[in-house]
């Protein structure tokens, strides 16, 4: 088998100055959601554990708090993390600069604004599935501002990227894996106002954002697989593993992994929005094509980890970042399987997923400081910080899963979960211990990047 060839995954594009400010910009307010969504974090964590109810009485706070950790710990974090992607592949002049000026400017209001939202008006949390929302206007301008940034970005990385692919030689995979990126963005954008177009006027309250969001969250899963992919590979080749994997399998298996978006447009003029059909085809969208690129190319990478010998001090923080992500994302997918009714095994699952694709995230984050210029992330505290963060999830995600099997109604905090057995409580007490030690691998990740930002950069990253 020809061996993988980590050139085209070893440096993108040369950058200029401008650029590397833009990039980093975007690094930078990915790190600004992450430690948001810290801060809520900790309300979230302490409000669940057993007898908190006499502590912090705060239910409907609960609710407010976990609108906004969500919102910025998935959805910014992650299109944030998309962004940095696109700014390094994209054609950079004069106008370019300029849009992408814009797009981060939006973005970043955005994110302020929805942070801030939690604190001002009044509006009760409404807690549907994939972008919950608080109904205040200051929420909705915010989310709005933040998503047609995000918009603008991408639709800048697919054109600037799109004309630069050809099947008659080499493909760049970052490049691929921007484009292919961008594509189920943009995608999910279209689902977002088709969803939008085709729900009555009666359709309020909680029923509304549920169907408004069901498409484009399914849709902008596979955004996030793709993105979790590059990160893989990136991390596996800085980190010394060598993946026995020929690229043109890789190029064919992110380009099979973002087809399924297709059908999403397909799905909405079959079905409409509104309808059990419509919602089940999003269901099994995800459920059978969400795994098409992850699973073959996880195995690429498994086989390579396995092989591969002790990884250097710059090293050893992405490597462990990659092992603990691959076995976060396929445990929430192994939770998956076991989901019955509505309870905290779905939680669990997604749990898993996501914080699979954020350690990715993390991982790639300290591999890109030194290409922008900063200090390279090494020493104990990088050492630690993926097994801290990963195995608190893996904790925090087990405590949910058995919490679920005997029960426990997800999205409840306090009294409400109905903590009545030392079965149920000691679970819960494993999640809550777990959430708390995912917390600290958090904080300890946005402590080690505004490290870095703070000292400034060593010197011009280099192509």
């Amino acid at each position: 088998m020809k061996p993988f060839d980590t050139s085209d995954l070893s440096a993108f594009k040369p950058m200029g100055p401008a650029q590397i400010r833009l990039t980093t910009a975007w690094l930078q307010l990915g790190v600004l959601a992450l430690g948001l969504a810290g801060v809520f974090a900790v309300l979230l964590v302490l409000s669940r554990a057993p007898g908190s109810e006499a502590f912090f009485p705060w239910v409907d706070f609960f609710r407010i708090a976990l609108v906004v950790h969500v919102d910025q710990s998935v959805l910014i974090w992650f299109l944030a993390m998309a962004g940095v992607v696109w700014s390094l592949v994209i054609q950079t002049d004069n106008r370019s600069l300029r849009v992408q000026r814009i797009a981060f400017a939006l973005a970043l209001i955005g994110t302020l604004g929805l942070g801030l939202s939690a604190f001002i008006g009044e509006g009760a949390p409404l807690m549907n599935n994939y972008v919950p929302v608080l109904q205040r206007p200051a929420f909705f301008i915010a989310l709005g501002v933040f998503g047609l940034g995000v918009a603008i970005q991408a639709l800048t990385a697919f054109i600037s990227t799109r004309s630069a692919f050809g099947f008659s030689g080499s493909v760049p995979l970052s490049g691929l894996a921007a484009l292919t990126t961008a594509f189920a963005v943009l995608v999910s954008f279209i689902a977002l106002l088709a969803a939008w177009l085709q729900i009555p006027a009666e359709v309020v309250g909680q029923g509304y954002y549920e169907y408004l969001f069901w498409g484009a969250g399914h849709t902008v899963q596979f955004a996030y697989t793709q993105l979790l992919l590059l990160a893989w590979l990136l991390l596996a080749v800085h980190s010394g593993v060598v993946v026995p994997a020929d690229n043109r399998w890789i190029v064919w298996l992110l380009l099979l992994g973002v087809a399924p978006v297709l059908l999403s447009p397909v799905i909405y003029l079959l079905y409409g929005t509104l309808t059990i059909e419509s919602r089940t085809a999003f269901t099994r969208l995800m459920q059978f094509g969400g795994g098409i690129a992850a699973i073959p190319i996880g195995c690429f990478v498994l086989l390579g980890l396995l092989k591969a010998g002790k990884a250097d001090a710059f090293g050893r923080p992405l490597r462990r970042a990659l092992w603990m992500s691959m076995l976060l994302f396929f445990a929430g997918g192994f939770i998956a399987l076991l989901i019955s009714g509505i309870n905290t095994m779905i939680p669990a699952h997604y749990h898993g997923s996501i914080v699979g694709v954020t350690l990715a995230l993390m991982g790639l984050a300290y591999q890109l400081l030194p290409r922008l210029g900063y200090a390279p992330v090494q020493g104990r505290l990088a050492d630690w910080q993926p097994w801290i963060y990963g195995f608190g999830q893996l904790l925090h995600i087990l405590g949910l899963a058995v919490s679920g099997a005997l029960g426990i109604q997800r999205k409840t905090a306090g009294a409400a979960q109905g903590l009545d057995s030392i079965s149920v409580k000691l679970s819960m007490g494993v999640m809550g211990l777990g959430g708390l030690l995912a917390v600290i691998g958090g904080i300890l990740f946005v402590w080690i990047m505004l490290r870095a930002f703070w000292h400034g950069r060593e010197e011009v990253a280099t192509p």
